[in-house]
């Protein structure tokens, strides 16, 4: 949102349903977001000349549809592009029609079917929720008992569950934005980053939505974007308009980058946090000119993207209790500095900012390099007062300090 509010062509704003952060830049409506009726015909009463839509569940649910069947350019993929993120097992279909490199898995949806698929995986096992989870329905444990534990709680609940085989190396992020037209697809890709979805330092603990990140990658090569694009991203963009489904949106790739090359742990249908706040915090293109070209079909004539030297991290502060409940309810002070990026906030009758979710706020500093980032945004996070809070203090140390490299096939 603040991206978007700083583009000069960006001339008013509105949210729905927003946060105590974006009310300081946008107008704010109390809109379901997943609500398709009331998103288009808030967007109709706007007189929007763009529509972003952020979260995955109403990409999935069709509102881009919806606001584009009203003639309103949306940025955001239709429902059935979307399900590269709604179903884990549809992406693996994708990804092999197009010949892309990903983990062997197997779907499960009845528990007499699970004991014998888990065999044929692991250790280490990967079980994943095949719908959204908001990042958390995924276990990654070399114990059988957990990994078995915490698939029969997914299909309890209903949930297929996804199981796959470990991709060893570290992980990236490739976001892309994407156009696909008629005269054919577009993509661009933005600066990679990294992310660290475990709650705790050294990666301990349950996973999360994400407990920060940083860009760029300094111990990638410069050819990964353009090999990730090549082999990648454009297939899979190809093979959904193939299928009669085109994707126009932002396509994000998440990736291992293994001893054998980049190969897909998950594809996204938007932007994710924490990565986009390092990620767009280096961006100097406007993001709103870049998104609308996105929408209206005409990326493949955007200018270059331009980027600022240097680096950026994101820390991100949590409620008490998340992942599990988070505790709700208290008074932030110091979220109005610079840097401090709102996600879980609302704003009180008395004009107080308190806490609305798990993932609370986030710090973004930027520097010279990675140590500089690193050190401005601890200093905003340690600037803010949230009771029972709690943020990893590892973030991008590793990267920093040289420690983190691509295996190489000995």
């Amino acid at each position: 949102m603040l991206a978007l509010a700083n583009d000069p062509a960006v001339t008013a704003l509105a949210c729905a349903p927003g946060n105590a952060g974006t009310a300081a830049v946008a107008e704010s409506y109390g809109v379901t977001a997943n609500d398709s009726a009331a998103v288009t015909q808030l967007a109709t009463e706007w007189r929007a000349d763009l529509v972003v839509i952020g979260p995955e569940a109403p990409l999935v649910a069709g509102v881009a549809d919806a606001v584009r069947a009203a003639g309103i350019d949306c940025f955001g993929p239709s429902a059935g592009a979307a399900r590269i993120e709604g179903s884990k097992a549809f992406a693996k279909d994708v990804m092999a029609a197009a010949g892309v490199p990903t983990a062997h898995s197997e779907v499960v949806d009845n528990p007499a079917r699970l004991d014998a698929a888990l065999s044929r995986f692991g250790p280490t096992y990967v079980v994943k929720d095949d719908g959204l989870a908001a990042g958390k329905g995924v276990a990654v444990t070399p114990d059988l008992a957990a990994a078995r534990a915490h698939a029969m709680t997914l299909l309890d609940g209903g949930h297929p569950v996804l199981l796959e085989s470990y991709l060893d190396g570290p992980e990236a992020s490739l976001f892309c934005v994407v156009s696909s037209t008629g005269n054919g697809n577009t993509v661009v890709p933005l600066l990679p980053a990294q992310d660290f979805k475990r709650v705790g330092d050294k990666d301990a603990g349950p996973n999360t939505g994400g407990m920060g990140a940083y860009a760029p990658l300094p111990w990638v090569p410069p050819s990964l974007v353009d090999d990730v694009v090549a082999h990648i991203v454009k297939p899979v963009v190809d093979e959904l308009a193939n299928r009669g489904t085109p994707f126009s949106g932002l396509l994000y790739a998440g990736l291992a980058l293994t001893a054998d090359g980049p190969q897909v742990i998950e594809f996204n249908c938007r932007f994710g946090d924490p990565e986009t706040q390092s990620v767009l915090a280096l961006l100097r293109t406007p993001l709103g000119g870049l998104l609308r070209a996105a929408a209206t079909g005409t990326l493949a004539d955007h200018p270059p993207l331009e980027w600022a030297d240097g680096a950026a991290v994101t820390v991100v502060i949590a409620a008490e209790g998340y992942p599990g409940r988070p505790r709700t309810g208290d008074v932030i002070t110091g979220s109005e500095a610079e840097g401090v990026l709102h996600a879980g906030t609302r704003r009180r009758d008395d004009g107080a900012v308190v806490s609305a979710g798990g993932r609370v706020l986030s710090a973004v500093g930027l520097g010279d390099d990675l140590d500089d980032a690193r050190r401005r945004a601890y200093e905003i996070a340690e600037s803010v007062h949230l009771a029972g809070s709690h943020h990893r203090t590892d973030i991008a140390q590793r990267a920093a300090t040289g420690e983190i490299g691509i295996p190489v096939r000995g």
